[in-house]
Formats: structure tokens, C-alpha cells, sequence
């Protein structure tokens, strides 16, 4: 019996020994230090691939839309906000997939996640926590993105007062032809010309119906605000800029800018 429990007592010793090499050797994930990885900051953050953030994110990727809401509605026979134009086709999707996968971003878009994710700075996580927490652009604390300076540059309320138009573009399409580039072929779609977008598929889209245009500029309008876009400069402009444009800048944000390795696709192998 003594014998017995020696070997009892050895054998539950040999395996706690085990254990413990096991999670000496290959220790399981750790939070905090992935939290503060320099990929998540400034510098490091403009040059990251989408595989690296991937690597860690990937279920932002992952269908994962509810058959069923809560409520017991079937999303088969229920459209999103996102389906009410003819622009998307196909099934509800979630948000990352309908900005890098489906075939829509696939057809007219760039977006990579730092087009969006610009990494943060700890001591700004929470409103004037630190005294350099002076900021600019809006509070990032969910997500670290400036949706007022992310979402907008795409999603931005048609501002009919500007445009000159008598009503909102439903009603008013039919003065136009029901055709955006009545007007915007020779003047400022060249602000499409940035490296989160297919410029040339765009325009190719929006000659086929206003729906492409008004799809993302008024029908997904985000919180119906208007956005102060680029003027960048087109032939025949005028060098006297109107009172509302003063103010607006004239070429895209550095980072955005066209250049030869720009990717057309979301990446999954190693930035170029």
C-alpha cells in the first residue's frame, strides 16, 4: 500500500513537471503585451500589412451576420440600410467585409485596415487624461478611428445647397437625367484619384446610373453630416474660389496620395 502511494505521488509530480514545461515552452497568448505591440503605434502603424493585422483580427472577416434578429425578423426578407439603393447587391454582410471582400469593395475600393486604423496613443485613450490630450479631429476613443474624418470622406450627406440643386436628389434626379456625371464629368471626380479607391471603376460605375454615386454619396449618408471634401483642382477651374470652398484643402492627405506601389487589393502576403 505504501508502495502504491509512493508511485501515485511520483507519477502525479512527473505530470504536474510536464505541465509545467509545457507552458514554459509555449505559452498561450498573452493580452497585454499584444495590446502594446509597436505594430498598434506611430510609426509602425503606416506600414503595417493587412496580414499582419490580420493575424490577430482576423474574424473581423468571418460571416458572421445573424440569420435571425432578436426580434424574430429573417434577414432574407428584411433590407439593411446598406441595401436601399441598387448599388450593393447580394445578401447583408458585415461591416468589414463590406468595405474589403465583397464584390462591391472589391470592384470600387482599396481599403486597407490602417486606410482607417491609425494606431493610438495610450495616454489619449480617455478624454483629457494627459496634458498633451489635446486634440484635434475628434474623440477616438472605440476603435481609435476618427469617424468624423474616416467615415465621412466617403459616406458624407449631399450638400444640395452647395450643388445648387432645388431638393435633395431623389426628387431632383429627374432634372438631371437621372445621371451624376451630367455635371461631374469634367468637374471634381478626380477627387476619387486616392489610393483607398478604383478611380477608373467608379467612374465606369457611375456612368451606368446615379444610384452607383448616390449610393455612398447620400443614400449611406453617416449621420447625415456634411463633409468639407478636397477641391482638388480640374481643367477649367476657376482660380476664384466661392466663399464655401475657401477654406477646404487642395490636395489629399499625404498618406492617401497616388503613388506607383499603391495596392489594389486587400493584402494578405507582405506589403510591397
Amino acid at each position: 500500500m505504501v508502495i502504491g502511494s509512493v508511485r501515485a505521488a511520483l507519477l502525479a509530480f512527473a505530470t504536474w513537471l510536464l505541465a509545467l514545461g509545457s507552458a514554459t515552452a509555449a505559452p498561450g497568448p498573452d493580452y497585454q503585451r499584444a495590446r502594446q505591440d509597436a505594430l498598434h503605434f506611430k510609426p509602425q502603424i503606416d506600414q503595417a500589412s493587412d496580414a499582419q493585422c490580420l493575424a490577430c483580427h482576423a474574424e473581423v472577416l468571418k460571416p458572421t451576420v445573424r440569420t435571425t434578429s432578436p426580434a424574430g425578423v429573417q434577414a432574407a426578407t428584411a433590407k439593411a440600410w446598406y441595401q436601399q439603393t441598387s448599388t450593393y447587391a447580394g445578401e447583408q454582410d458585415t461591416f468589414h467585409r463590406r468595405h474589403l471582400v465583397t464584390p462591391m469593395a472589391q470592384q470600387l475600393m482599396q481599403l486597407r485596415c490602417n486606410t482607417c486604423h491609425q494606431g493610438h496613443d495610450p495616454r489619449d485613450e480617455n478624454p483629457l487624461s494627459s496634458a498633451t490630450a489635446q486634440r484635434q479631429g475628434g474623440f477616438t476613443l472605440r476603435k481609435m478611428v476618427v469617424t468624423e474624418a474616416t467615415c465621412l470622406k466617403c459616406h458624407g450627406q449631399m450638400n444640395t445647397a452647395v450643388m445648387g440643386l432645388p431638393e435633395p436628389w431623389p426628387k431632383s434626379k429627374a432634372l438631371f437625367q437621372d445621371n451624376c456625371l451630367l455635371c461631374h464629368a469634367a468637374i471634381r471626380t478626380n477627387r476619387h484619384q486616392v489610393n483607398y479607391l478604383q478611380a477608373d471603376a467608379i467612374e465606369q460605375a457611375g456612368a451606368k446610373g446615379s444610384d452607383t454615386c448616390y449610393g455612398c454619396h447620400g443614400g449611406r449618408a453617416w449621420y447625415r453630416i456634411n463633409y468639407p471634401y478636397t477641391r482638388t483642382p480640374w481643367e477649367g477651374m476657376s482660380t476664384e474660389a466661392p466663399d464655401w470652398a475657401k477654406h477646404r484643402p487642395t490636395a489629399p492627405e499625404a498618406r492617401f496620395r497616388l503613388t506607383p506601389t499603391s495596392s489594389s487589393k486587400i493584402q494578405t502576403g507582405t506589403q510591397p
